[in-house]
């Protein structure tokens, strides 16, 4: 699509601030080698020449450049943002002029925002790639019009892959939906690194206060969870791990982590992170015991892991102290601050995750994509896994960027490990 067909598509703040969003653009692809690489194959093969992709992820630049290696694959692309405060304005531009119609803005009213997603999917896209699941919730609910032609698509995240495994039990799920946050190179570097250096990432430039000797809650002890609570104890902090997973609580133990439940955690941490993907993880009987002074946040996909709500009853006011810094006043005196207003803290106030670590977790969103335009005829209506040859195949071209060998076996050994019989 050219620059001027797409503009007049497109809903977006300002065209004006493409040349910023470009640079940004221009850094993360000199950063994500792996993505280069499939590019250069999408390029030759053209996967997608004909077809239209719709995408909802958080519309930043490392989302941007994922947006033109589909493109280069021959795909009519169409993005919209998948969190109100994590779309970047800037980025937005840029993607118009590179072809890309995007309907995205910084913040936009709840009314506004969901009628984005809407105008996305009215694109009538062939395939589609999902962060949360709102795409594939509308088209299952409010606009089934739109879905006759969708073959698939992947879901990035936790919270989208609970939605859509509720919907598959439920038998209504109607095309193949790949799990990629269930991949390796999804969950044991993404969620594990990328979110826990992002979630500090976020916290720090938006309060500018110290961490080292502070009592760090992380309510969560999955792959995210892990990463959020291991930086916090580089960083210096007592860590704090609560759980409903007790298999998951002995793990956080032996890793060296106090364990307890919210209600005693709440009485003595400084800094909460949730990581669940649940909802009213911090609430009203949390708030009642908390020191003042306690800072808030939240790492899952929506605003509901800290229920602000019971927070504002039991406040006398509500000011913003700070960017992204809102201070409630409690009845009795206290203050408890709130980041992002409970929205992912890595993104709403900071840039997500490094791009080194996206490059693996795209690189994986672009191949699954792939994988079922190729097979969705016969993969069903269902939620599937990402091959273990695809995830194979990130990770050596990740290997082979950092410029790193491992060892094959040799005949022999593949006889031994394959063998029954004694040895």
């Amino acid at each position: 699509m050219s620059p001027s067909k797409s503009l007049q598509d497109s809903i977006i703040h300002d065209i004006a601030l493409a040349p910023e969003g470009h640079l940004k653009i221009d850094w993360v692809r000199a950063h994500m080698p792996v993505l280069n690489s499939i590019r250069e194959q999408f390029e030759k093969e053209q996967p997608f020449a004909g077809l239209k992709v719709a995408i909802s992820l958080h519309l930043e630049a490392k989302t941007a450049y994922l947006a033109k290696v589909v493109q280069a694959g021959g795909a009519q692309v169409t993005i919209t943002g998948s969190n109100p405060l994590s779309t970047q304005d800037d980025v937005c531009a840029a993607l118009v002029e590179d072809g890309i119609t995007v309907f995205a803005k910084y913040n936009p009213e709840p009314e506004e925002y969901k009628n984005l997603l809407i105008r996305t999917l009215e694109t009538k896209p062939d395939l589609i790639i999902d962060d949360g699941g709102d795409l594939i919730s509308i088209l299952h609910s409010e606009r089934p019009d739109l879905r006759e032609q969708v073959r698939g698509g992947a879901e990035e995240t936790t919270t989208g892959i609970l939605r859509l495994k509720a919907m598959e039990k439920e038998g209504k799920l109607e095309f193949p939906m790949v799990a990629v946050n269930d991949a390796f190179c999804k969950y044991l570097f993404d969620n594990r690194y990328g979110t826990g250096q992002s979630v500090w990432d976020g916290i720090n430039r938006t309060t500018n206060l110290v961490v080292a000797g502070k009592t760090v809650v992380v309510a969560g002890y999955g792959w995210c969870g892990k990463g959020v609570a291991m930086r916090a104890k580089g960083l210096g902090a007592n860590v704090v791990v609560t759980e409903i997973d007790s298999i998951r609580a002995v793990e956080a133990y032996m890793d060296g982590f106090t364990v307890l439940p919210m209600i005693e955690a709440a009485k003595i941490g400084d800094i909460f992170v949730t990581v669940t993907g649940n909802r009213d993880v911090i609430r009203g009987e949390h708030y009642d015991v908390m020191k003042d002074g306690a800072i808030l946040s939240n790492a899952g996909h929506f605003d509901v892991e800290v229920n602000k709500p019971e927070l504002e009853v039991r406040s006398t006011q509500v000011r913003t102290v700070r960017r992204n810094i809102e201070e409630y006043k409690l009845k009795d005196g206290r203050s408890v601050y709130v980041l992002a207003e409970g929205r992912l803290v890595n993104l709403a106030a900071g840039d997500g995750h490094p791009a080194e670590i996206m490059d693996m977790t795209f690189a994986l969103q672009a191949m699954s994509l792939k994988y079922v335009n190729e097979k969705y005829q016969e993969l069903g209506k269902q939620v599937i896994n990402v091959p273990y040859e695809l995830d194979e195949q990130v990770a050596r071209l990740k290997l082979a960027s950092l410029g790193i060998a491992v060892d094959s076996l040799t005949d022999e050994q593949k006889s031994y490990l394959d063998s029954w019989q004694e040895h």
